[in-house]
């Protein structure tokens, strides 16, 4: 009978969890979608703590009040601008957790083996099967890359390593050496006798860490946003190969609806950059912020650049406006400012629009997250495709801290790093503002010839003080 409840907690949690993510797809009911999530979770938590081979809660409270601290303070006190490596770094709690139960079952398994009856969540394990040995072994593997994978991620994010590529000399067949060295470790480690074999999966782990570091360390800057998709991707292997190891069925199911859906969202992100996973795993694209790559065609113009009064002006006479977000507005933390002049401009009857790229931000999704959090309707919030055929027809495009997304090399420049990569084609409207802090190349590096085109104007600053200058002149109007 207890089986059975347990069983059906794992259905419900898992159809509680399918939804949550079909309605994360919707700006409108992401909120729903959270909550679904949330309580999926909590019904798997109180069954786990409900079953009968759950004996000792000396550890397993103390662990859930301290996890549920750090989890509040996470959503309550970390700004959305440090969102992107947040996310990172709860990716390599999932891989570091997964590599300790690995662990955990392995040496458990040794000890029901020499006399004892007790495996992975006190199963009886008689004679060790090779299937639970391979089960731990790929649990460990994979959590480790995901976990050493994701501090450097973390660490790019937040600055303390540098978002340029690390680019070995024969990085390839390094990765290639490390890969055959952890599976070269499987063979001894399921000849011995457990838990003989922890050193040969100690040592798999270690390749495996090594791994992990080296494969995050060659990505660059410009494709972080794809870099935390695939780690989330990474988590929910992770998971699901813990569920098989612990005969856990949710963990399999909600392991497989993470994994899956990371690797689809990677592989939309990765062709909204006209590129494949493969090359940005192992391409080396995008330089850390300040080191410039120089364009195949020479830059010809200057940068004209213009203040608050001027661009007040521009939009007084403007129809239709759209506005280009991106991490230079989440840095500054501009996007209420954002919204306060988005209502003026509607109270003027101007058509205003928002333009997002896929990869906008250092996370997917980064700038759809800030704006709903502005409550800007969403209506108003366009995707690149759902925009880019009518931008000919603007009189006037803001750019708030965005670079790349708006690079008309990607789509003219066949020796650009970016050639190919569709973009916001924002020059064809009337006239553009770029709203940016200096004259500086964007945070993959990439010189950008729209700052140099004759409808470009240049509004130097921090993003929230400037959007603030222009509703104070739209105002004043």
């Amino acid at each position: 009978m207890e089986r059975v409840a347990t069983l059906l907690a794992h259905l419900i949690a898992s159809v509680l969890f399918i939804l949550s993510l079909r309605s994360l797809s919707s700006q409108e009911t992401a909120r729903r979608g959270n909550t679904l999530g949330a309580l999926g979770m909590l019904i798997a938590i109180v069954a786990t703590l409900t079953e009968s081979r759950m004996q000792d809660f000396s550890t397993a409270i103390p662990a859930l009040l301290v996890g549920a601290a750090v989890g509040f303070y996470f959503a309550h006190r970390v700004a959305m601008t440090a969102m992107p490596e947040l996310v990172a770094l709860l990716h390599s709690f999932v891989g570091a957790a997964a590599v300790l139960v690995g662990f955990a079952s392995y040496l458990g398994i040794g000890k029901g083996h020499h006399g004892g009856s007790v495996g992975p969540l006190g199963m009886d394990v008689g004679v060790v099967s090779p299937i639970l040995l391979g089960e731990i072994f790929a649990d460990v593997m994979i959590g480790t890359i995901t976990f050493t994978g994701s501090v450097v991620a973390y660490l790019k994010l937040k600055g303390t390593v540098s978002g340029a590529p690390l680019l070995l000399p024969g990085r390839h067949q390094l990765n290639l050496v490390l890969l055959i060295g952890c599976f070269a470790m499987g063979f001894p480690y399921g000849q011995v006798d457990v838990p003989g074999g922890v050193l040969w999966l100690g040592g798999m782990a270690l390749l495996a860490g090594l791994l992990g570091i080296h494969l995050v360390m060659a990505i660059g800057g410009a494709d972080m946003p794809v870099v935390v998709s695939l780690l989330n991707s990474y988590s929910g292997w992770t998971a699901s190969a813990a569920g098989f190891m612990l005969g856990n069925d949710l963990l399999i199911v909600t392991g497989a609806l993470v994994g899956s859906s990371g690797a689809i969202l990677s592989i939309i992100m990765c062709r909204a950059m006209n590129r494949s996973i493969f090359n940005v795993l192992f391409g080396g694209f995008g330089t850390a912020s300040g080191s410039t790559s120089k364009p195949s065609v020479a830059l010809v113009g200057d940068m004209v650049e213009i203040d608050a009064a001027a661009v007040g002006a521009l939009i007084g006479e403007a129809k239709t406006v759209v506005i280009v977000p991106g991490y230079g507005m989440a840095v500054s933390r501009a996007q209420h400012a954002v919204r306060e002049l988005e209502e003026l401009l509607r109270d003027r009857e101007v058509d205003v629009r928002f333009a997002i790229h896929p990869v906008a931000g250092r996370l997917p999704g980064h700038m759809n997250v800030l704006l709903a959090e502005a409550d800007i309707p969403y209506d108003i919030v366009y995707e690149m495709e759902g925009i880019n055929h009518d931008l000919d027809h603007t009189d006037l495009v803001l750019v708030i801290g965005a670079n790349d997304i708006v690079n008309p090399a990607a789509l003219e420049d066949p020796g650009s790093p970016i050639a190919g990569m569709p973009v916001l084609e924002v020059w064809k409207a009337k006239t553009v503002v770029v709203m940016k802090r200096g004259k500086g190349a964007g945070y993959a590096g990439i010189e950008n010839p729209l700052f140099l085109r004759e409808n470009t104007r240049m509004l130097y600053g921090d993003a929230k003080k400037s959007t603030e200058a222009l509703v104070a002149a739209v105002k004043g109007a």
